[in-house]
């Protein structure tokens, strides 16, 4: 059974991207996270020692990461632990390695703007039915409703679209 951990922690590196022949995406970087402690003594906070992940994420969550994260900014990460030793002929070592499983900004340091996104398959089927990718929609809808002037029959469009909207999406 996997180890499922939750990690709180400064993007190190610049998230890396690339997609496989195989055509999978994976995001990946190093997370760095320093508990730290209020020492009464000496009246001020004070750095334990840290502790370094490589974060991998893979699929549309890797796609998201590449677009959302940026070196320096605090995330929290959940995902499922791998502990690995290395060794080659003069030096050996340990990796710790997240395989994230869900990624988001830290709002314990500051605020973020939430874009969803409409996964291929969905967008695919919404322009096959005379529908566009689902963000046309939702502005044509909000218009509708948002006019003074609307004619009566178009909050009963605009809930429609809205509708059709909301079922191109993933979830």
């Amino acid at each position: 059974m996997p180890d499922t951990i939750t990690v709180t922690g400064l993007v190190a590196t610049t998230p890396r991207h690339l997609v496989t022949s195989d055509g999978l995406p994976i995001t990946s970087f190093r997370l760095c996270s320093t508990l730290r402690r209020y020492d009464r003594a000496e009246n001020k906070w004070v750095d334990a020692d840290t502790n370094w992940y490589t974060v991998t994420t893979f699929r549309q969550l890797a796609t998201n990461v590449v677009g959302s994260v940026a070196k320096g900014q605090r995330v929290v990460v959940t995902g499922r632990l791998r502990v690995r030793e290395w060794a080659t002929e003069d030096k050996h070592g340990t990796n710790v390695e997240i395989d994230a499983d869900a990624l988001g900004h830290d709002l314990s340091w500051g605020t973020a703007v939430f874009s969803r996104t409409v996964a291929a398959s969905a967008a695919a089927e919404a322009t096959q039915s005379g529908e566009t990718a689902g963000h046309a929609d939702a502005g044509d809808a909000s218009e509708a409703v948002g006019d003074g002037d609307a004619e009566p029959g178009d909050e009963l469009a605009a809930a429609r679209a809205q509708r059709a909207t909301e079922a191109a999406l993933p979830f």
